[in-house]
């Protein structure tokens, strides 16, 4: 596809993205607009800057009952973002795309929930949204989704980060079965193939560029190691490195049995998973980031609320089950301009499985083989 002009567009549309200069669709735009139009679920990867906004804006604003018709009384699509500052620029394109045509509520934390709730009342037949503050609503009974036709959720790798899930699945509940859902994440990772299988419908999948990238902040290392040895092994790295560690394991067990093993040899360390309750998950995180618990000790779900700017080291204690959860866990470590250390411990019986998440990474980690804890490890 080499121009918007060959996208089947209403006339109206067709002028209003040639005067905002828009006249060669980017990748993202070319492979998701289409099958939207058409009225198919899609699931998409795409880096921020590849212009998602425009491949979701285009078909919701195309695919929106004409004005007039039964189906324009309040809302009929809902986009989904993590943060008010994306909410803000995703309704900015919006309105350049619509003109006065468009009708639109932000809903958002942070601002005068006052403004908001009028433009709903007043017809707003998009809602912009971050999920906390459309979950208040929806639970004060200010605002009503069943008109809603189309949903987006942009971003949701980073909602899912910031410990949206929940509000998510109840935002998704006050919705219509009969529904388009479209979805963007920066990442495949084993939690968003679970968004997708709760959400869409065969979505039609459009995979732009690499999306697998750890941080070239972080420096990669394996242990290959008996899994009889692991704890020693976790606990000679504690001993030989500063700053606090972020322990990943597989299983809620795992997870408890590591941190107790871990306090019971001196280390300031506490859990988060599955089993235990929103309010303790909060005060684990907290005494984490203020530096009461050195170790933090966590399963993959609990921990995509984790957002911790000072995590030295993250420890993969048992291997990650996707290339994509790799990513996910190293990503804790070595943001912004700081280092960062990552270390996998790997079973003797786990070498294929980390050749071959390293040939879909593309990338090398530094290899040892233990074979006494208590002695330095040996290179491999």
């Amino acid at each position: 596809m080499n121009s918007f002009s060959e996208i089947p567009l209403s006339a109206t549309l067709q002028q209003q993205l040639a005067a905002a200069n828009f006249t060669i669709p980017t990748p993202v735009q070319a492979q998701a607009i289409p099958p939207a139009l058409d009225g198919h679920d899609v699931l998409a990867t795409a880096q921020t800057g590849t212009g998602k906004t425009l491949s979701f804006l285009i078909p919701l604003i195309e695919r929106m009952p004409p004005a007039g018709s039964k189906m324009t009384k309040g809302a009929c699509a809902l986009v989904l973002l993590p943060t008010r500052e994306l909410a803000m620029q995703v309704l900015e394109a919006y309105r350049h795309l619509t003109g006065s045509r468009g009708t639109a509520a932000l809903v958002c934390g942070g601002l005068n929930e006052g403004p908001q709730l009028e433009a709903i009342r007043r017809g707003a037949r998009l809602i912009v949204a971050t999920p906390g503050r459309l979950e208040d609503y929806l639970e004060r009974k200010l605002v009503s989704l069943s008109g809603i036709r189309m949903l987006v959720l942009d971003e949701v790798d980073r909602m899912l980060d910031m410990g949206f899930k929940p509000a998510i699945r109840r935002i998704a509940a006050a919705l219509p079965r009969e529904r388009q859902t479209l979805c963007y994440s920066a990442t495949l990772s084993s939690e968003i193939r679970e968004v997708s299988r709760d959400y869409l419908r065969n979505p039609v999948r459009v995979e732009i560029g690499s999306v697998l990238k750890p941080s070239p902040n972080v420096d990669l290392q394996t242990f290959e190691v008996p899994t009889n040895k692991k704890q020693e092994l976790l606990e000679h790295l504690l001993g030989s490195h500063d700053g606090s560690f972020l322990v990943f394991v597989r299983t809620k067990h795992g997870a408890d049995r590591v941190a107790r093993r871990l306090k019971r040899a001196g280390h300031e360390a506490i859990q988060i998973h599955g089993d235990r309750s929103q309010s303790q998950r909060n005060s684990a995180l907290r005494s984490f980031a203020q530096g009461q618990h050195r170790v933090l000790v966590a399963t993959d779900v609990a921990a995509r609320g984790i957002d911790v700017a000072d995590v030295a080291h993250v420890v993969n204690f048992d291997m990650p089950k996707e290339a994509e959860d790799f990513v996910h866990r190293v990503g804790r470590t070595g943001r912004a301009s700081a280092r960062g250390m990552a270390s996998t411990f790997a079973a003797p019986d786990e070498a294929h499985d980390l050749n071959k998440m390293e040939r879909k990474l593309a990338i090398k980690t530094r290899k040892f083989r233990v074979r006494a804890v208590a002695a330095e490890h040996a290179r491999a």
